[in-house]
């Protein structure tokens, strides 16, 4: 009885918060456009916007240019400065024609106050080919799964010879701070609303640098560091050990991390600022890395114990990393993708030349000589 009586006194409340909520959600309309839009040059496209429902009055939307990779917008694409909005409909289509390669971005403003078009922009970005822009595509996926797939090879020698001996400790534990590092800031730029915008209110007309296969590669590679980890407490080791330089510059890395917490916490530096200092750890990481290891080859006279097949894995994913950056910056006559942002092709070009010297150690100066056995002669 006494939950019946409270069902009754709450009703006219859920009632109120029902209507409430349907008469917000009729008032306020979405608009819904494509982030960016790729054309070919000298070529013509539909567009569509779509409201979430039909508008109850015709509105005007206009597009606000707000980037232009060239002084006159109109010579990269031909955009309408206002397109209508019939009332009773939630859609139309119009029209955009390319001239010459370049990137714009626009932004949708529309006299119709129902209409939340106000974080809405438009990119359209002008390329020499279409099919220049799917080669690009076809070669970063390989040199994705070429980089994923480099981890394996080490993990299987380790099981295979169940030792760790000749994979160098230092390089372990930097490789693992590296992708840690890496992980916090793939995860921190993909998945936390906060910081993604303050990206976009410090770039409001960039695109951010890090998509899924970003984070899912970032993550599959602390996956992998932690199984080599493992390896090394579990497996045949010899005298190896991390030495006290490793130690220093981890040291001095996550004390970097953590000072950097705490300005975060206090307001001092942006949480956007202090994922980037995250990408400044795995830069440090990766330039130093890959010394240790090489040095111990050098000094050992010999590549066992270090799987060539990372290395060629890893090889082949830093070279189509690089055309990658050379393909794109061609089709889009944007060079600044590889010199406006020297750390990115500096860190393919560091480990590609680093691989050099692996499989130049590995194959060249420290080849493994045939082992023959003696035949003894049969007597007669």
């Amino acid at each position: 009885m006494s939950g019946l009586i409270m069902i009754k006194r709450c009703l006219p409340a859920y009632l109120m918060l029902l209507w409430m909520l349907t008469n917000i959600s009729e008032s306020r309309l979405y608009v819904f456009t494509p982030t960016v839009v790729t054309l070919e040059e000298n070529s013509q496209a539909n567009i569509t916007i779509t409201s979430s429902l039909p508008v109850n009055q015709s509105a005007v939307i206009e597009f606000n240019v707000t980037y232009s990779s060239k002084r006159n917008y109109s010579s990269i694409i031909a955009v309408p400065e206002q397109v209508l909005l019939p009332a009773d409909t939630a859609s139309f289509t119009f029209n955009v024609t390319a001239h010459d390669v370049g990137q714009v971005t626009t932004h949708l403003q529309s006299n119709n106050t129902d209409l939340n078009s106000s974080s809405i922009r438009i990119r359209f970005m002008v390329v020499h080919s279409n099919i220049l822009s799917v080669i690009s595509q076809v070669v970063g996926w390989i040199y994705f799964v070429a980089w994923s797939v480099s981890f394996y090879p080490q993990a299987w020698e380790n099981w295979r010879r169940k030792s760790v001996v000749g994979l160098n400790f230092d390089f372990l534990a930097l490789n693992l701070t590296g992708f840690i590092a890496y992980s916090v800031f793939n995860i921190g730029m993909f998945w936390i609303p906060y910081t993604k915008e303050e990206f976009l209110k410090e770039n409001p007309n960039g695109i951010n640098p890090v998509d899924a296969n970003d984070v899912f590669f970032s993550l599959h590679a602390v996956l992998f560091c932690l199984i080599y980890t493992i390896q090394a407490a579990v497996y045949e080791r010899g005298s190896q050990k991390v030495s006290w330089t490793a130690l220093f510059l981890l040291l001095i890395g996550w004390t970097f991390a953590l000072v950097s917490l705490f300005l975060a916490v206090a307001s001092q530096i942006t949480w956007l600022e202090y994922l980037y200092y995250f990408s400044y750890i795995k830069l440090g990481v990766t330039l130093t890395k890959y010394v240790p290891q090489a040095f111990m080859n050098y000094r050992r006279q010999s590549t066992k114990g270090w799987s060539i097949g990372n290395v060629l894995l890893d090889f082949t994913g830093g070279v189509l990393s690089i055309l990658q950056m050379i393909l794109q910056s061609h089709n889009n006559e944007e060079w600044r993708l590889i010199f406006g942002d020297p750390t990115k092709f500096g860190l393919g070009l560091f480990s590609v030349v680093f691989d050099i010297i692996f499989m130049t150690q590995h194959y060249c100066l420290y080849r493994q000589p045939p082992h023959y056995e003696a035949i003894r002669e049969q007597e007669d």
